[in-house]
């Protein structure tokens, strides 16, 4: 009775014995985690991605360093090069007035007045529109990203017979101009979709002439 009721007070030992060495093992496992080789790990997410698709391992990198408290640069961003060297072209050829930049979650829009490239209520582009497609074609074959060309009009209908509604005229300004880039820019087609959204997409009001100015417009979208 007694070496029974000794074996059943030593239990106890034997279950914070093994809570011990899970602490340990735990306090192990953080340890490893703290010192992970970053350069090391940004390789696996580089190679995952080529595999499983286009991942910015960047990101990924920065958020493991902060939660270690280490210190990483992040690379570069190409789009940021991209944007500068559509600023450069369009300061150095005075059409930074007549162009906008918007950089958002899908990427870089270079915003073009409807004006500035089409007579109204036409579809060709003009000698003027030309030269300023010409100019932001090198910075739009600097990387291999898709780009969207969109076309917009504002609310009110379109005049004359060429076109039956605001649809076809944005379909047809986006078309142009996409087919002018692939054609005479060296743009890979693979790369180029054009898009109509007629007055469905506008970015100002259309109860003032300078909203409708403002919507009819051309969106060259470089994807992320």
């Amino acid at each position: 009775m007694f070496g029974e009721e000794a074996e059943s007070s030593d239990r106890y030992i034997i279950t914070y014995a093994d809570l011990i060495t899970l602490l340990l093992g735990l306090f192990i496992l953080l340890y490893a985690f703290s010192n992970i080789d970053l350069q090391k790990y940004r390789r696996v997410v580089q190679v995952a991605g080529q595999v499983f698709g286009n991942y910015d391992s960047s990101k990924v990198a920065t958020r493991m360093s902060s939660a270690a408290g280490t210190s990483v640069i992040p690379k570069s961003d190409p789009f940021n090069k991209l944007r500068d060297q559509v600023r450069q072209a369009l300061d150095e050829n005075n059409m930074s007035s007549a162009v906008k930049l918007v950089q958002n979650e899908r990427g870089i829009t270079i915003r073009i007045q409807d004006d500035i490239l089409f007579i109204s209520g036409r579809a060709e582009l003009t000698e003027y529109s030309k030269l300023i497609l010409q100019k932001l074609a090198p910075a739009l074959r600097a990387l291999p990203n898709d780009i969207r060309i969109e076309g917009h009009t504002d609310t009110i209908p379109v005049a004359g017979n060429q076109f039956p509604s605001n649809w076809h005229l944005s379909v047809a300004r986006a078309t142009n101009a996409g087919y002018f880039l692939m054609n005479q820019q060296g743009l890979q087609p693979g790369r180029v979709s054009v898009v109509g959204y007629a007055e469905y997409r506008p970015i100002s009001t259309n109860q003032s002439p300078e909203g409708r100015s403002n919507n009819r417009r051309v969106d060259i979208v470089i994807l992320n």
